[in-house]
């Protein structure tokens, strides 16, 4: 493996997921492929007076079936998905053939916006409800956010670095950016990054609500994501969580594993502008995005596809188009774009990992996805949303877009790896 840090690359060799469209990689892809829309009502609560009664749940995902009825019982849902798509990823890349010394200098990243918030509003109604004694003892590990990565760690025995990333809708993209740095910068030959959310629960949608966030086409979920329309009116919230394996290259060429792309370029910034509204002139994303090409050194007519962050939110499908346009001059019409939120809704901190699995997938497949419901276009943005239906084209590179409250950013770069 290369020990000079400016020569080394990373790959990604292993995926997983548990999302609204599929609890695998493969069921997840095919789906994208069909254009299925996973956006239907709310089955974990009773909506009686919310303004939103649908999102994009997790189907047929049994806890007790991943880890058994204690772990099952003491573990959050948000710990569960990213734990069960962990599995599957590290299944992908052989990683059972790494010996425990390799181990010791792995690591894991994960992002979550908010941790086990189901599990606090649970704990927080039992102790209002029957006193501090009924509380569980396993609360708060249930709802720390570092117990993602600290179950993948323990059980594979990942003795690297062993972070959580909050960054709210970047959280996992900035979670697979700085675990691909650590391998190029910091030595290790293995680190697993992503991110996982759960938030589909009655006080985290009353506040997304309250603030104007989501949308409330309640006649007809799988119409109410329309991002880039004049007629959009909020996002979807989603769930699940999607893991990756970064890893060296000549250590992956070694081990002989199948590579789905380098992780080329990774750009991260703030907005420095408000705390929840994003720069208006998308300036935060213009400079994440800018990082990220100057790192892949790649010009911005080299960019063959972009998964854009594309909430169906008025201010982020218009500063994000303002801020490729600005970057990427005439070549942003010569780019397809398209967001994938219509089909799996937003996973807020788990979002980015799944939009860039959606990436790494449509560079090896040749194949755009669409942007469903893209009926009316809004005048003011005017680029290539693949509204007409999916395409087929040459992906050399990809870009992954994130933007979270805070005013957050990170950009991947996924391109074909060339020896």
């Amino acid at each position: 493996m290369s020990t000079d840090l400016s020569k080394r690359r990373v790959v990604v060799t292993g995926i997983g997921t548990i999302n609204p469209l599929g609890n695998s990689k493969k069921g997840s892809w095919e789906n994208i492929k069909k254009g299925v829309s996973a956006l239907a009502p709310i089955t974990r609560f009773d909506t009686t007076g919310h303004k939103t009664t649908f999102a994009a749940e997790v189907k047929d995902f049994d806890p007790i079936a991943h880890f058994g009825r204690r772990d099952a019982r003491r573990t959050d849902i948000v710990i569960q998905y990213g734990w069960a798509a962990a599995r599957e990823a590290l299944a992908d890349c052989d990683f059972d053939s790494i010996d425990a010394e390799t181990r010791r200098r792995c690591g894991v990243i994960i992002g979550t916006g908010l941790g086990g918030v189901g599990s606090t509003e649970t704990s927080v109604t039992v102790h209002n409800e029957k006193g501090p004694g009924k509380v569980s003892p396993h609360f708060i590990p249930m709802m720390l956010p570092d117990s993602i990565p600290a179950r993948i760690s323990l059980e594979y025995g990942l003795c690297g670095p062993n972070i959580a990333i909050a960054t709210a809708c970047a959280s996992s993209t900035n979670s697979i950016g700085e675990a691909a740095q650590m391998v190029k910068y910091g030595g290790y030959d293995v680190m697993v990054g992503g991110g996982a959310e759960s938030t589909i629960n009655p006080t985290i949608v009353a506040g997304f609500n309250n603030m104007g966030a989501l949308s409330t086409w309640n006649h007809d979920p799988q119409s109410a994501c329309r991002p880039f329309t004049a007629s959009r009116n909020g996002f979807v919230m989603g769930e699940g969580a999607t893991i990756m394996v970064l890893e060296e290259l000549e250590h992956a060429l070694k081990r002989g594993v199948h590579i789905y792309g380098e992780v080329a370029g990774y750009g991260t910034s703030a907005d420095a502008y408000h705390v929840t509204a994003p720069h208006v002139d998308g300036l935060g994303a213009y400079y994440s995005m800018q990082q990220a090409l100057e790192r892949a050194n790649l010009s911005p007519n080299e960019i063959d596809y972009i998964n854009t962050h594309g909430t169906s939110t008025k201010l982020n499908d218009a500063m994000e188009t303002k801020a490729i346009k600005k970057l990427f001059g005439d070549s942003a019409y010569k780019t397809a774009v398209s967001s994938t939120k219509p089909m799996h809704g937003h996973l807020l901190g788990g979002a980015g990992a799944l939009e860039f699995m959606i990436a790494l997938l449509a560079m090896q497949d040749g194949f755009v996805p669409q942007t469903l419901n893209y009926e009316d276009p809004d005048p003011e943005l005017d680029l290539d949303y693949s509204g007409a239906g999916p395409k087929e084209i040459e992906i050399n590179t990809a870009m992954s877009n994130s933007f979270g409250f805070g005013g957050h950013n990170a950009t991947l770069i996924a391109r074909k790896v060339q020896m």
